[in-house]
């Protein structure tokens, strides 16, 4: 017997963001909890973007505590023109930038780091080498990209984010957005052959 009603994807985001918009007028208002709830539900997604884009996690953790500092600061700023979600993740843009500029460790080579916190957990026996092998080599091809090539494909594959909303993200035009993908794909796909189709990314 169905337990309910499912909700659709377009239902489970619309409903996610109503409340964190709830989160935002409260935290607004000083409340601290609803921060700590916020900034929990933001943790990890922000963190691993920007150590997408720095290559640096020490430097992604310091972002995700300047992310949130913004937040709580112009929360009674935001004018509900993108999602919550969409707000967020265009700070945590802008901050990677800034902290990959201002790094004087970075160099082309992208240092690797590790992703463990936030890596799903693998499959297990015959699938673990398979599934640990495409994710060392989709590592590798993404850390010889670009830092906004790198940003656009990780909100894409990653975080599910349409053109339309990581053009928000990222502040420039859709059709940016489109080049820039279609760049990455290209690296990917001359860095690592077969690496750059759909149903591997």
């Amino acid at each position: 017997m169905a337990d309910g009603p499912q909700l659709s994807t377009g239902q489970r985001d619309t409903a996610a963001d109503s409340r964190d918009v709830e989160l935002l007028e409260r935290v607004a208002g000083g409340d601290r909890e609803a921060f700590r709830e916020l900034y929990a539900g933001y943790y990890h997604a922000v963190l691993r973007f920007i150590y997408r884009i720095t290559g640096q996690l020490e430097s992604a953790q310091e972002g995700v505590n300047d992310v949130m500092l913004v937040v709580w600061r112009s929360c009674s700023r935001f004018e509900r023109k993108s999602k919550v979600a969409t707000w967020i993740m265009g700070i945590a843009y802008r901050k990677g930038l800034k902290l990959l500029s201002n790094s004087k460790r970075w160099d082309e080579r992208f240092k690797a780091g590790t992703i463990e916190e936030w890596n799903e957990p693998s499959a297990p026996d015959g699938e673990l080498s398979n599934r640990g092998d495409l994710r060392d080599l989709l590592e590798h091809g993404m850390r010889q990209l670009p830092p906004k090539q790198r940003a656009v494909v990780e909100l894409t594959y990653f975080y599910g984010y349409s053109y339309e909303e990581i053009a928000n993200i990222v502040d420039c035009p859709v059709n940016t957005v489109k080049t820039r993908m279609f760049h990455a794909r290209a690296s990917l796909k001359m860095l690592l052959p077969g690496l750059g189709r759909d149903d591997l990314l």
